[in-house]
C-alpha cells in the first residue's frame, strides 16, 4: 500500500469517527429534547433536559417574552406508583422555569409541560413525557480521558478494517491497538465513570441489561478473536473486517440505552407534591 493510500485511510476513519462522535451525542438519552411550537403568532422553540446532577434540583427552562403566557408543569418519579404532581411554573423575567425534584444517583423523574395563552393550552413535545436522569459528579479527568479510549478505539477499529481491505501492512499491530484502547476506554476507565456517575460498575450481563456495558463486551470479545486468529494465521484480513463491522453495529446503539435506574415501584409513593 502506497503512503497517500495510507494516509486517506487514516483521513477517512477520522472523520467517520467524528460523525459517529456526534451521532452518539445526539441518539444519547441524556440530549436535550428539542422541538419548537406555534403559540398564536409566537414561534416557540425550547430544549427539555434529559440530565441532571445530584445534589441539586434541576431547572428546566422556556424562554417567552409573552406575559401572557403561562405554564403548568407535570412530574412523577419514573417507574413508580407516584400520582402526578402539576404546578405552576414560575416567571422570572423572559422565561418560564420549574424545577425538577433531586433524585439520588440513576434516579429518574418524568415531566411534561404545557403552556397556556388566552386559555388554549399547547402541550410542548407533542404531550409526550420526557424522562430525566440524575447522576453523580464524575472527575472531567477521568471522563475525558474515557471519552478519549473509547473514540480512539473507534478510530483504531476503522482504521484496522479498512488497512485489511485494501492489503495494508501492520494489521497485528493495528488488531493490538485497538484491543488496548478499547480494552481501557470500555472495560478500565468506563466502569470507573459509571460508578462515579451511578454508584454501579458494571450493569450488563451478568448483573443487568444495560446495553452499554454489554455492547462494549460484545465488541471487544470480537477483537480478542481477531487478535487470536491472527497470531495462529498471520496475515488473516477476514477477522479484523468482521471485528470492525460488529464494533460498528454495537457502537451504533445509543448511549446509556437500558442503563441504570432506580425502579421506585419498589418503594413507598412519594407523598404528593415532592
Amino acid at each position: 500500500m502506497k503512503n497517500y493510500q495510507s494516509a486517506l485511510i487514516w483521513v477517512f476513519a477520522f472523520l467517520f469517527t467524528a460523525g459517529l462522535a456526534v451521532y452518539q451525542k445526539m441518539t444519547g438519552p441524556t440530549y436535550p429534547a428539542r422541538s419548537e411550537i406555534q403559540l398564536e403568532s409566537t414561534l416557540v422553540k425550547y430544549k427539555l433536559p434529559r440530565s441532571g446532577d445530584c445534589g441539586q434540583d434541576m431547572p428546566v427552562q422556556i424562554s417567552i417574552a409573552d406575559t401572557s403566557v403561562h405554564g403548568k408543569f407535570t412530574f412523577k418519579r419514573y417507574k413508580s406508583n407516584d400520582e402526578w404532581t402539576t404546578v405552576p411554573m414560575i416567571r422570572e423575567g423572559g422565561e418560564l422555569v420549574s424545577m425538577v425534584p433531586m433524585q439520588p444517583e440513576a434516579g429518574k423523574v418524568s415531566y411534561k409541560i404545557d403552556l397556556v395563552k388566552n386559555g388554549q393550552i399547547y402541550p410542548l413535545y407533542n404531550g409526550h413525557e420526557v424522562v430525566l436522569r440524575f447522576k453523580g459528579h464524575v472527575p472531567l479527568i477521568i471522563l475525558i480521558l474515557h471519552i478519549f479510549a473509547i473514540f480512539g478505539a473507534m478510530l483504531l477499529s476503522t482504521v484496522t478494517c479498512l488497512m485489511a481491505i485494501f492489503k495494508g501492512k501492520n494489521i497485528l499491530r493495528y488488531i493490538w491497538l485497538t484491543v488496548i484502547f478499547f480494552f481501557a476506554g470500555g472495560l478500565i476507565l468506563g466502569p470507573i465513570v459509571q460508578k462515579f456517575a451511578f454508584d454501579a460498575f458494571w450493569t450488563g450481563w451478568p448483573f443487568g441489561h444495560d446495553l452499554t456495558d454489554n455492547k462494549t463486551f460484545l465488541g471487544l470479545v470480537f477483537w480478542i478473536i481477531a487478535l487470536v486468529i491472527q497470531y495462529r494465521k498471520p496475515g488473516n484480513r477476514t477477522w479484523p473486517v468482521i471485528a470492525g463491522i460488529v464494533f460498528l453495529v454495537v457502537f451504533l446503539i445509543p448511549h446509556s440505552a437500558l442503563g441504570s435506574e432506580i425502579d421506585y415501584t419498589k418503594q413507598p409513593p412519594a407523598q404528593q407534591g415532592k
